[in-house]
């Protein structure tokens, strides 16, 4: 399927070796362009530092320690609305939310 060799073996087997294989899966899963790349990066990245910053899953902290690790506020992927109507962002699992005098709330979604 990869390389074009003629594949032996089993009737449904889709490869001639393990190297065709990886290399059809890293072909197929690689990111097409710079920019889906770019911003995965950005996002695992702001994932690990919400998650360093918050070892035991709730934790307040002002909002310049996100900035100071290089954290970019732009990048999240989700919303999810607090019972009291305010936003907690989040970057996968790890979340943070705003409260007054730039200090942020981080949390980690329930079932993570």
């Amino acid at each position: 399927m990869e390389c074009g060799d003629r594949i032996a073996g089993r009737a449904d087997k889709k490869f001639c070796s393990d190297h065709c294989r990886t290399a059809f899966n890293n072909r197929l899963n690689s990111d097409n362009t710079n920019y889906v790349r770019n911003v995965n990066n950005i996002l695992r990245k702001n994932r690990r530092i919400l998650a360093g910053l918050n070892p035991k899953g709730k934790v307040k902290i002002a909002m310049s320690k996100l900035r100071d690790a290089g954290f970019q506020f732009g990048y999240i992927t989700n919303i999810q609305e607090t019972q009291e109507g305010s936003a907690c962002r989040y970057c996968y699992d790890q979340g943070y939310l705003a409260l007054e005098d730039d200090t942020l709330l981080l949390v980690v979604r329930d079932g993570a």
